[in-house]
């Protein structure tokens, strides 16, 4: 029996011009970002469609840019696609939480707004940066980050997929790690331009503000579940959801093993619905027989409403 995933992009999927054809073509998309302009105080479509690049590319308004772009998406396919699961990337937990029923679309634009605020104050206040280390195991990453600690602060971030994993850390330590995976035979190890260590132990007190925000959230049980980055397990209950978000701020996605626990559930049609085809790529690599399809531009929409012809997956 057929079982359907969706899946929410994080940071990283964002590019100028998201959301042009997708609001042009829908109402209901525009609505959207209507809406989240309105609680946010400035043009988040604009922004989104007209850039500078530089301005979209800031974590605080990055994240409500990619939610709201997932969320408009879902908008306009909740009628025809039935979901049996979801999972989020990092940023994208919040919009499957959305989807979910978990969290409104307005509390979810206020709380990724205020996540991304304060990454970006703890980014400045202990900076930090991010690598990409392809081509080793977890084992051999970890054993990696361990050796290079003795210069500061570094850890696996992002567990994407086979031979393709995200460290994040200070900056001298991230530098060092990166030096011992390169001689250790690394297929590549770059450093990433980021804002700052996400998903580690410099996210400290973001977490802890985050936290205390969260308490005043209005969390609810999800009607399906959704897999967190944290635990790379399934969770409904409003107190869980809580918990983990918690957590996710300074803990590894956990994003192959959440895929790996998706496929052993049964899922075997994946959406990525939002901004472009990056967890789609990446479930590839997890599974090459995994089928997923992108739901984010006008064009797309138009295909899915137009394959399922009237009926609901």
């Amino acid at each position: 029996m057929s079982k359907t995933a969706l899946l929410f992009p994080g940071q990283g999927s964002q590019y100028v011009g998201m959301g042009s054809t997708l609001c042009a073509s829908f109402p209901a998309a525009l609505a959207r970002f209507d809406e989240a302009s309105a609680i946010l105080g400035f043009d988040l479509l604009r922004v989104c469609t007209e850039g500078p690049d530089e301005e979209l590319r800031k974590t605080h308004t990055t994240q409500p840019a990619l939610y709201v772009k997932s969320l408009a998406a879902w908008e306009v396919v909740k009628d025809v696609l039935r979901p049996d699961f979801a999972a989020g990337h990092s940023l994208g937990e919040y919009s499957a939480l959305a989807a979910a029923g978990a969290i409104s679309f307005a509390d979810g634009v206020r709380a990724v707004r205020k996540r991304g605020e304060l990454m970006w104050e703890s980014g400045v206040k202990r900076p930090g940066t991010m690598a990409a280390v392809l081509g080793m195991t977890p084992e051999d990453v970890n054993s990696i980050c361990a050796e290079a600690s003795a210069a500061g602060v570094v850890q696996s971030a992002n567990l994407n997929s086979p031979g393709q994993i995200v460290i994040s850390g200070e900056t001298q330590a991230v530098e060092r790690a990166v030096e011992i995976a390169r001689a250790r035979g690394a297929r590549k190890a770059m450093m990433l331009n980021v804002s700052g260590a996400f998903h580690s132990a410099l996210m400290a007190d973001a977490r802890q503000d985050l936290e205390e925000f969260l308490k005043g959230l209005s969390i609810r049980d999800a009607a399906f579940p959704v897999y967190a980055n944290a635990s790379a397990a399934p969770v409904q209950d409003a107190a869980s959801i809580r918990r983990l978000l918690g957590e996710q701020m300074t803990s590894p996605v956990r994003w192959e093993e959440s895929m790996r626990a998706l496929l052993a559930a049964g899922a075997n049609e994946f959406y990525e619905v939002g901004a472009g085809s990056v967890l789609k790529g990446i479930l590839r690599q997890i599974d090459k027989s995994a089928a997923c399809t992108c739901v984010g531009t006008a064009e797309s929409v138009e295909a899915l409403r137009a394959a399922m012809s009237g009926g609901v997956r």
